[in-house]
């Protein structure tokens, strides 16, 4: 069937549905947990983000009770961890934060830009890690403004997300970096 109707439409009308997942990380962490704690020795923090999530919404965190103002029906619900590493407790945020910035984005291309810290610097950053950040994300802005303005003699736009580990939860600092396909100039046109 052919349809002159924008895409965006017909997606509307036939959402896909995400099945629900049969395990989640705290399902997992609460199996092998232990044996990952044992073989990969974790930093303090890291162990502080693997319990909060292995506990988040049990009764190891406690419990409070919601209660209807119509009808005085209870239900009992456990309490969040609140760990901005906890998918559970974090995820509604992250797409809030995620819809603000779509609606910043200029109707122009974007591009993903990743810097990493050195690994020969990780040692440091565990023992400076607010000092080395915040040199590895202005390094970051930096040699991107720094390019756009020799190369087309304006400024990017930047939207910088600072992550310290990597996905086996080793310490692996770096910069997501979106930037504008483009730069301004001083005087606000576009190259």
């Amino acid at each position: 069937m052919v349809s002159d109707r924008p895409s965006a439409e017909i997606r509307r009308e036939f959402p896909i549905e995400h099945p629900e997942p049969q395990f989640e990380l705290a399902d997992i962490l609460r199996l092998y947990g232990d044996a990952y704690r044992a073989e990969y020795n974790p930093s303090f923090e890291q162990g502080r983000a693997l319990h909060a999530i292995e506990t988040c919404r049990t009764s190891a965190l406690g419990a409070h009770i919601d209660k209807c103002d119509h009808c005085e029906h209870r239900e009992i619900s456990y309490n969040s961890c609140r760990n901005r590493h906890c998918p559970k407790c974090r995820a509604s945020q992250r797409s809030a934060w995620v819809d603000v910035r779509e609606l910043e984005l200029l109707p122009i291309q974007y591009f993903h830009i990743v810097f990493t810290l050195p690994a020969e610097l990780n040692r440091l950053a565990q023992y400076h890690p607010s000092t080395v950040y915040a040199l590895l994300m202005r390094a970051a802005a930096e040699t991107l403004q720094t390019f756009a303005r020799n190369r087309w003699g304006g400024d990017l736009g930047i939207v910088m997300v600072l992550h310290t580990w990597g996905q086996t939860l080793q310490l692996h600092p770096h910069v997501h970096c979106i930037v504008t396909g483009g730069a301004l100039k001083r005087d606000g046109s576009a190259p």
